[in-house]
């Protein structure tokens, strides 16, 4: 049965307010009745997701596949399904450790008292999932929660339908709705889940409507997590093997159409070196879809609003003398099937739309530099980024430009791969996000870190108690007052 025909086969009861509320409560009711899982139950909730992302890979791949017009399968099991895989690998391996009590310092005038941090489940997380990486971006925030021992519900973005329909029966096979929860839905869903009392929001999309589910949260003192995006820059040094570069930045830019969060956005190239990039940059794109109209590994754009997005950048950067230049082995007209072949454009502004906004396609600005404390000045004068990648193997370099800059991750002869990385956290600064996960970050950002301390029977704190005319008061004074 392909996922077109569950799709058709699913007829989801009708979704409002009333009802969010109502799995809302039911979950909060479920974690109050056992709020203290214990690691080897969290162990296993991870593996009964591990089963069912096995067991329904295909259609899941399908169904992501049908909401995007064309979207490469092996993208999505490689760059979405596998790295779920890895986390919760990662996150079975390592939660009974993280859970341990943590010992802290209790200061000399309240020994011989005890203190230490337990880390304690929030309680039920929402989570709000973009349609660009849509397994990813449920499945990766759900892990951390399920291992920091919380409940979740998660909200799929309605250009996703057939995927959303997909993991509500996958996640209803591997739990009950008081643990986890799919809603799907778009408009008034969306608003109204943003304002529910969740115990801490996840929410992974664009700026602008990280704006608005923050201050949605803010109704009810809910925190977030925001992993936004932004425009992730690009700066190689003179160095540089410009064949290397090409190599690696067409994997990265062209991965997913360009559609990732933190694809390079733009690009600055030594003076000179455009032309011997764009040779290699052609010979690597040609290498890896020597076509696009009907290869199944190039993925389009996902909706006719972020395609007329795409080409209005275009049309705004081609009538502001920027020139346009079109890598399409075949000369097909891709236009059929909602894609847009790899593009490089020279003679960009800082003024023109495509350097204003975050490009989510596959469509790479390129400048070229004399100084790169100029680079550094321009990066530094815009909304720090998601992502700042840097091509250059000398060390003291790389740290020079690191330590001058902001950004969520730094990836140095690298673009995209941190994503996938277990051990490291995830997560922007500024407008590029707040909060991170991944890694124990994960773990700890959806705990609550309680402290804890412990007086024994002897009560020291009678020794200083009024009146302040004892010798231990000016003990305290010539010791430790000073």
């Amino acid at each position: 049965m392909n996922s077109q025909t569950n799709l058709n086969s699913i007829h989801p009861e009708p979704i409002d307010d009333s009802r969010l509320h109502e799995i809302l409560n039911v979950q909060k009711i479920a974690y109050q009745q056992s709020p203290a899982s214990t690691a080897k139950q969290r162990i296993d909730r991870l593996a009964r997701l591990k089963r069912v992302l096995i067991k329904y890979q295909d259609e899941m791949a399908e169904a992501i596949n049908q909401d995007y017009g064309n979207r490469s399968i092996s993208e999505t099991k490689i760059g979405e399904l596998l790295t779920c895989l890895e986390h919760i690998k990662y996150y079975s391996k390592n939660l009974t450790n993280w859970m341990k009590p943590s010992k802290r310092h209790i200061g000399i005038i309240h020994q011989p008292a005890k203190g230490w941090v337990e880390y304690q489940p929030l309680g039920v997380i929402g989570i709000i999932t973009p349609w660009n990486y849509p397994l990813l971006l449920s499945i990766g925030p759900l892990i951390c929660a399920l291992a920091a021992g919380n409940h979740a519900m998660i909200k799929i973005s309605s250009a996703s339908a057939h995927f959303g329909h997909v993991l509500e029966k996958v996640i209803a096979e591997a739990f009950p709705q008081e643990l986890v929860a799919v809603i799907n839905g778009g408009g008034k869903v969306s608003n109204d889940f943003s304002h529910l009392p969740f115990d801490k929001i996840i929410f992974t999309g664009s700026t602008n409507v990280g704006k608005t589910v923050m201050a949605a949260a803010a109704q009810n003192l809910v925190p977030v997590i925001l992993e936004l995006g932004g425009k992730s820059p690009v700066l190689v040094h003179e160095s540089s093997d410009m064949q290397d570069v090409a190599q690696r930045i067409a994997v990265g830019k062209l991965w997913n159409a360009g559609q990732t969060c933190v694809a390079p956005d733009y690009m600055f190239l030594p003076k000179g070196k455009t032309q011997e990039f764009l040779e290699h940059f052609a010979y690597f794109v040609n290498e890896m879809y020597p076509h696009l109209l009907n290869n199944p590994d190039y993925t389009s754009i996902v909706n006719d609003k972020q395609y007329g997005r795409l080409q209005g950048y275009l049309d705004n950067a081609r009538k502001n003398g920027a020139k346009i230049i079109e890598f399409n082995p075949l000369h097909e007209d891709v236009a059929l099937h909602r894609k847009i072949a790899p593009i490089v454009l020279t003679g960009v502004t800082p003024e023109m739309e495509i350097m204003q906004n975050e490009i989510f396609g596959p469509l790479l600005p390129i400048m070229e530099y004399d100084q790169i404390d100029d680079v550094i000045h321009f990066i530094n004068s815009r909304p720090r980024p998601l992502a700042l990648y840097y091509f250059d193997f000398d060390q003291a370099r790389a740290d020079f430009i690191a330590q001058r800059t902001h950004s969520g991750h730094f990836g140095i002869n690298t673009v995209l791969t941190h994503v996938a990385q277990d051990d490291l956290p995830f997560g922007g600064i500024g407008a590029s996000g707040m909060g991170k996960y991944h890694g124990p970050e994960g773990f700890f950002s959806l705990s609550h870190e309680r402290s804890m301390m412990s007086n024994p029977k002897l009560y020291s704190l009678k020794f200083i108690l009024p009146p302040f005319n004892k010798p231990i008061h000016r003990l305290i004074s010539k010791t430790l007052l000073r």
